[in-house]
């Protein structure tokens, strides 16, 4: 027999019990430890039982899932080849009882105890935006447009989204020669601009072969993206609890777009086979009645700002406009930073920072914010205290990589032709600008001709290149990582020169604030991508041991 005397739980399991135990967690006697070898449900069920009983969980698992005939757990947890399909089998019919346990617990946190993963292949980057939108629960990893290029044909076709409401529409024949335009303007111009990139940055001496070859054509891939419109085929992995994937297909469902709802059935498909218990009020009358909230919300607003508001102001060609910001941010960061020092209320600090001279708030700041090492030194939550609200002006590619961020507040406009398009410089300098343009300007007269049909769906016509307007409202925190991170060497420039924008406007709002913002990267560089290809290198030969 053994015996965990220091277990605070008290309990003393048998060998037969640690025998029955051992496969499920990753420690029988730790008082930390992983569970293994269940579906999502059980282990959700589990945690859910564990929140409220006394016993300790390997005593629940023991006495209340694996030694309960009706849970059915011997057979869910089958794991020899022979018992997979059968396994599937016992799960679904195992539901019930699972559910009976987590029917308990209304409260919506129990959704996020179990999580899955996703594929989400051959959608559009409309989808690929609407899948990425979440700001909590869901990690997503999108194809990149950087290192794969999007020439290939299948069937003799481009890849894109030939989109059913389009498709049967006037507009078909229109749109499909000029998407096949941008894709065969794309393709021709691959090799061209490779060529005029390794021409205007030769490879230095030290620099490896296969550094320079994937910095090269990085670099090409990145001026030539813009070509691609939003209807562009892609493939999204994303990873996430219960709870998100169950707001996320809620607001597929709710959308206007064909593609999207087709996708959120799609998903609930290969949920219900991972974690049904967790996501099956997306499709309940619950749901539905969600769905209809948002669909009649968004329908009337859009109604009502359309009788309201019956012209436009002028159009700003600024790229970043900081339009809103805290007056007070020094005192309300400081506040906090006293707070956690202090015995006193929050009030009380605040009167204590508004009073504090200057250069006492300053030394303050600049000591809580430290001799950061590196970027990934990250400030405390004081500077969650002080928050920025940014409209910005540019190209959808942009916009696609700054969308990923989470800690933030961010909303777009409609994708649309309205605001003009972005051609990189080099296609300029390489000779190359008048095919670009032509491709474009091509396919912004369709979607033009198709947003005055279908507002929605003419946004799958538009190229990449041409600019969206979004707002977006963070907190100082994150101002650090975001144009930090943004502004990284091997960034692409397009969300490089935001970053660099928003970091000097609140640098001129607030510098003590921005003093500690030590990693921005204002310098411009040719080939983005070659400083992290040598450092791969050089991670490559300590690998080796060359």
């Amino acid at each position: 027999m053994h015996t965990n005397t220091s277990d605070p739980w008290g309990d003393h399991f048998s060998d037969a019990e640690r025998a029955l135990l051992a496969p499920f967690v990753t420690d029988i006697d730790a008082p930390v430890f992983g569970l293994r070898n269940m579906p999502e449900v059980v282990r959700g069920a589990l945690f859910s039982r564990y929140s409220r009983s006394d016993k300790s969980l390997r005593r629940i698992l023991l006495d209340e899932f694996i030694q309960a005939p009706e849970s059915g757990f011997q057979a869910i947890v089958a794991t020899s080849a022979d018992d997979a399909a059968s396994q599937v089998v016992a799960v679904r019919q195992a539901e019930a009882f699972y559910e009976r346990v987590l029917i308990g617990y209304g409260d919506d946190s129990v959704a996020e105890l179990g999580g899955a993963h996703i594929a989400c292949e051959s959608v559009s980057n409309i989808a690929a935006k609407a899948l990425e939108e979440s700001r909590i629960g869901l990690s997503p990893l999108e194809k990149s447009t950087r290192y794969v290029a999007f020439n290939r044909k299948v069937g003799g076709r481009y890849r894109y989204l030939r989109e059913a409401t389009i498709m049967a529409s006037s507009h078909a024949a229109a749109f499909e020669l000029a998407m096949d335009n941008l894709f065969d303007t794309y393709a021709a111009l691959i090799e061209p601009v490779l060529a005029a990139v390794r021409a205007h940055s030769p490879r230095e001496n030290g620099v490896s072969e296969r550094a320079y070859a994937s910095a090269t054509r990085a670099k090409a891939l990145d001026l030539l993206r813009g070509l691609l419109p939003m209807a562009t085929l892609t493939n999204v992995g994303l990873f996430g609890n219960g709870r998100a994937f169950e707001y996320l297909l809620t607001r597929l469902y709710a959308s206007p777009l064909v593609e999207l709802t087709g996708l959120a059935g799609a998903m609930q498909r290969a949920l219900d086979d991972q974690i049904p218990s967790f996501v099956k009020r997306a499709k309940s009358q619950r749901g539905r009645d969600h769905q209809q909230y948002l669909r009649a919300t968004q329908q009337a607003v859009r109604a009502l700002v359309e009788e309201m508001v019956t012209g436009h102001g002028a159009e700003s060609e600024s790229s970043v406009q900081l339009i809103a910001f805290d007056p007070d941010a020094e005192q309300r960061v400081v506040a906090a930073i006293l707070y956690p020092h202090l015995d006193v209320a929050l009030a009380e600090a605040r009167t204590l920072a508004e009073e504090m001279p200057a250069n006492e708030r300053a030394a303050l700041i600049r000591t809580y914010t430290g001799e950061r090492g590196s970027r990934f030194h990250r400030p405390g939550r004081a500077f969650e205290e002080a928050r920025y609200t940014f409209d910005v002006l540019a190209d959808i590619g942009a916009y696609r990589d700054l969308q990923r961020h989470r800690m933030l507040t961010q909303e777009r406009q409609r994708f649309g032709i309205r605001h003009g398009y972005v051609v990189p410089p080099e296609i300029d300098e390489f000779g190359l600008g008048a095919p670009f343009r032509a491709a474009l300007e091509r396919a912004g007269e369709v979607a033009a001709a198709i947003a005055a049909e279908l507002p929605e769906q003419s946004q799958y016509a538009v190229p990449l290149a041409y600019r969206v307007r979004w707002r977006i409202t963070m907190n100082l925190r994150e101002v650090y990582h975001l144009c930090e991170l943004r502004s990284t060497p091997q960034g692409h420039p397009g969300y490089r020169r935001v970053a660099q924008e928003m970091y000097r406007q609140v640098a001129a709002v607030h510098p003590i604030l921005a003093e500690g913002m030590r990693f921005v990267d204002m310098a411009d560089y040719p080939l983005e991508r070659l400083e992290a290809e040598r450092r791969l290198d050089e991670k490559m030969r300590m690998r080796d041991g060359s």
